[in-house]
């Protein structure tokens, strides 16, 4: 990684783009003050960035639940799928092909088995929920599991619920191909959490970050309710 990105042009630059592939979209407020240098110097690097296709302007994340603040807001900035590239996207032809192979040998059943084998061994060491305390504690423990697998996955609270936020997908373009591993991944979350999720956006399907909503309340089906009451 560090000599695909030394293209871009030295430390701090880098390190801005770390920011943004894990914190996007960011301001360049919120930059400065990660890295804890002055927000002019990180505009600087973000105009080289913008003018090179690596980074580009977006819209802030709006949080379900939560209203627009008054006036105009920041600029945002986040990393571009070239930016992204820089994070070590190298091996997808030959994963692509890889997984290709499976589906021409064993059918998409075997891409199943073997997507759902793959993110047993991510989150093999998550445990899953006892009861209803333990479901923030899970989740974190999936976040850092998908952190350490090269994610750059962050927490969100939103609502009644908490999002998980993958910045990056190591996998995007085998998972575009065969989105049996998105399924798979999602499968074992909801397993691990105890309860429905819900996909909200993919990177594999074009936009910029993989959310994932998940209640923190299990809502009751209706059936079950009338039979309870007696109705």
């Amino acid at each position: 990684m560090a000599e695909q990105t030394r293209s871009v042009g030295g430390d701090t630059r880098r390190a801005v783009m770390a920011q943004l592939l894990k914190r996007g979209p960011v301001s360049a407020s919120e930059l400065a003050r990660a890295l804890g240098i002055s927000a002019a110097g990180v505009r600087r690097h973000l105009d080289i960035l913008l003018d090179e296709g690596l980074a580009e302007t977006c819209e802030p994340n709006q949080i379900a639940g939560e209203e627009a603040g008054r006036g105009r807001p920041a600029k945002h900035f986040r990393l571009t799928a070239v930016g992204r590239d820089h994070f070590g996207n190298s091996y997808d032809t030959l994963a692509l092909e890889a997984v290709d192979l499976i589906k021409d040998l064993g059918g998409e059943s075997a891409v199943r088995s073997f997507a759902k084998e793959r993110i047993e061994k991510i989150l093999g060491g998550v445990q899953g929920v006892h009861g209803a305390d333990d479901v923030e504690g899970v989740i974190d423990a999936v976040a850092a599991a998908l952190e350490n697998h090269g994610y750059a996955a962050s927490i969100t609270r939103a609502g009644g619920g908490i999002q998980i936020c993958q910045h990056h997908c190591p996998v995007s373009a085998v998972a575009a191909a065969h989105p049996e591993l998105c399924d798979a991944e999602h499968e074992a979350i909801s397993q691990l959490v105890g309860r429905h999720i819900q996909p909200l956006a993919l990177i594999a399907d074009g936009h910029g970050i993989c959310t994932t909503n998940i209640p923190l309340t299990v809502a009751t089906p209706a059936g079950e309710i009338n039979e309870r009451s007696g109705a």
